[in-house]
């Protein structure tokens, strides 16, 4: 079996597993229907038994509304209207002096929990719809780039390889990456004597898919959920990549599992970051724990990690700033915030994820370099998937970073935050390859 069959096999196996699941769900509904008409029926029975008829009832009821009533005299009228005054005035006077013996109480603005009820109700949608559809753009970009680069192709020399090197630089796999290919490439030319463009195009796939698989061996891209405690994570990562907009759409998702969720704004530097936390509390329908503008995030967590364990959260969110110009504050304010939780927990955090834009291509893996050696990052949150035609960045972090991608926003909806699938991923970006050569 070829390594494109493998992939098919992995995808459409798990989308096998999906649709069983659904067909056991809708059998299950239909049961349910089933007995409740069963129930319906046994009542109407019981009622035909016992001799009593829809008729009978009916014509009870009519008797009770045709009831005659017997007006009261004149004198015993007079006398109901009197007690109705005395008691209408009394009541007006006992309110009055509630008014007046009431005082206004003082208002108490921190710590502020904010607690929503009511969830945003969304269809689900098929995890490999999900990853065809997000990685649209990426795959039109790789299927544009294969077109140029054989545009003009003549031969096998060394000005392709240059091209291809070029090539792949500009589909955002990086440049170690893209002068592996080149090189192993080379040796799989001599090697078969490849000299067709489609076997140099299936070649060129083949060996962007083992790259990617060797680099990922040892990899777990699962997110480290604790069964005997709460998992508390830490959101790392600059402003306006996404990354409170991640952590409202995981709490989402936990809540639709049946998890209790808390949020912690601990973002409290950048103006506006407190208010879009508690809007996307709302909408998940889970509670934040905040501060003012400007407090100490460190306080933040503290309340937080508190509430967690008296009332018996099961995960943890919490929100920082982003200031990857000053490193040596972030790491500060990282340090002090681990040392709090670490009191209560001494496990946690269990996860310090960072949450990177897609759309920036090779400035997201710059980032997460950065990130990596002032802070203990354990994995990705790659953002705006679906938006960017840069999909090859997932090879680069996974190649030169060596950190495993654990989530990906594939749309903009509240449930399009989603586990990272490496076989849905590689099927999503090469999925015009696979089809052809599989």
């Amino acid at each position: 079996m070829g390594i494109f069959d493998k992939i098919k096999k992995a995808v459409f196996g798990e989308k096998q597993e999906e649709t069983l699941e659904k067909h056991i769900e809708e059998n299950e509904k239909e049961a349910i229907d089933l007995t409740e008409t069963d129930h319906q029926k046994s009542e109407n029975d019981s009622m035909s038994d016992s001799g009593i008829t829809n008729e009978d009832i009916e014509e009870a009821v009519r008797g009770e509304e045709n009831e005659p009533v017997h007006p009261e005299t004149p004198e015993k009228q007079a006398e109901i209207d009197e007690d109705i005054d005395e008691a209408v005035e009394a009541e007006v006077d006992a309110t009055e002096m509630q008014i007046v013996e009431k005082t206004p109480e003082p208002e108490i603005e921190e710590p502020s929990i904010q607690k929503v009820e009511e969830t945003v109700e969304v269809e689900p949608q098929n995890t490999t719809d999900k990853y065809d559809k997000g990685l649209e753009k990426s795959r039109k970009t790789f299927g544009s780039f294969m077109n140029k680069l054989f545009a003009n192709f003549r031969m096998v020399d060394d000005e392709f390889f240059e091209d291809l090197e070029e090539a792949l630089i500009g589909a955002d796999v990086g440049f170690d990456v893209a002068m592996r290919i080149s090189d192993e490439l080379q040796e799989e030319v001599k090697l078969k004597n490849v000299k067709k463009q489609a076997d140099i195009e299936k070649v060129i796939v083949e060996k962007l898919v083992e790259l990617y698989d060797a680099d990922g061996e040892e990899e777990n891209n699962a997110v480290n959920l604790q069964t005997d405690g709460p998992t508390i994570i830490l959101f790392v990562g600059v402003n306006g990549v996404g990354k409170t907009t991640s952590i409202g759409k995981l709490a989402y998702r936990y809540k639709q599992e049946g998890k209790k969720v808390l949020l912690a704004a601990a973002d409290t530097f950048r103006a506006g970051a407190i208010d879009q936390l508690v809007v996307w509390g709302e909408r998940a329908g889970v509670e934040v724990v905040r501060h003012a503008a400007g407090s100490d995030p460190a306080a933040v967590v503290f309340d937080a990690v508190d509430k967690t364990k008296k009332e018996g959260y099961d995960v943890l969110l919490v929100d920082t700033a982003g200031r990857l110009q000053n490193k040596v504050n972030l790491m500060k304010e990282l340090e002090k915030m681990k040392r709090i939780i670490e009191r209560e927990y001494p496990s946690a955090p269990h996860e310090v994820l960072l949450v990177v834009d897609a759309t920036t291509g090779q400035n997201a893996l710059i980032q997460a370099k950065q990130f990596k050696d002032t802070t203990d990052v354990t994995g990705i949150v790659l953002s705006k998937l679906d938006g960017t035609a840069k999909g090859g960045i997932v090879l680069a972090i996974r190649n030169e970073l060596h950190l495993p991608v654990k989530l990906v926003g594939l749309g903009e909806g509240i449930n399009d935050l989603e586990n990272f699938e490496p076989n849905q991923f590689v099927y999503g970006l090469f999925k015009d390859v696979i089809e052809q050569y599989a």
